[in-house]
């Protein structure tokens, strides 16, 4: 199976050529197959959040080499980045990021909108979106009605907008609590195994780690272990 995302030597600086220059990323390399569920655990402060903005071309590297699905991150311009994010990556965060006074199916609507979709087509995409992560009921619910769980799956559906080959989810559980957890998590298998979808889960919890294909331990700037995961 043919890799996605090749990182090779990423490096990333702060304050490049200050005193106070900073190296967060020290050389990563990093492959992930089509399909592959796989988890980046690590303390805060050990680069992971860095390391999930290069994955997700939020960031450029200060050098090294990123292809995702055949494109060449580091030579493509800020219009060539915003097409990936917007087409072939879905974003999950802990804190949902869902538009406040936006009720839920408008809210998965939007990347759809950026990409030039018709209404009807988003409309209907949205409502299938909906239904797969079993929010059918609350299409005209805005954020504040939805409980944190119902939120992260508006968030889910949100990133599944545009048929992305990737879903990055960066502590996707950590505002929750562990039964609320749990069905973000089956959610996440659900569209691995029936959606085929390759997902980059970013956690410091190593119990959810352990349910992934493959455990990339990260500390201070530097992959420190890859095992086996697969336990659920």
């Amino acid at each position: 199976m043919d890799s996605i995302i090749k990182l090779t030597n990423i490096v990333k600086k702060f304050y490049i050529g200050e005193p106070n220059e900073l190296e967060i990323l020290h050389g990563i390399s990093l492959e992930v197959k089509e399909g592959e569920f796989v988890s980046i655990v690590g303390p805060s402060g050990s680069g992971k959040s860095t390391l999930m903005n290069m994955i997700g071309a939020l960031d450029r590297p200060t050098s090294g080499d990123y292809i995702l699905d055949g494109i060449d991150v580091g030579k493509a311009d800020d219009i060539e980045l915003s097409k990936i994010r917007n087409q072939k990556i879905g974003f999950v965060f802990q804190t949902y990021n869902l538009i406040p006074k936006t009720n839920a199916i408008k809210n998965i609507e939007l990347p759809m909108l950026y990409a030039g979709m018709e209404r009807n087509k988003r409309i209907t995409r949205a409502k299938e979106l909906l239904e797969l992560v079993e929010m059918g009921d609350r299409a005209k619910h805005l954020p504040e009605e939805l409980s944190g769980g119902q939120k992260q799956r508006v968030a889910i559906a949100r990133a599944m907008a545009n048929d992305p080959a990737i879903i990055l989810a960066d502590e996707p559980t950590g505002a929750l609590d562990s039964k609320t957890g749990r069905l973000v998590m089956d959610l996440f298998h659900k569209l691995n195994k029936e959606q085929k979808k390759t997902i980059v889960l970013i956690t410091h919890s190593n119990e959810l780690a352990s349910e992934t294909d493959r455990i990339i331990s990260i500390k201070d700037g530097n992959i420190i272990n890859e095992e086996k995961g697969g336990s659920k």
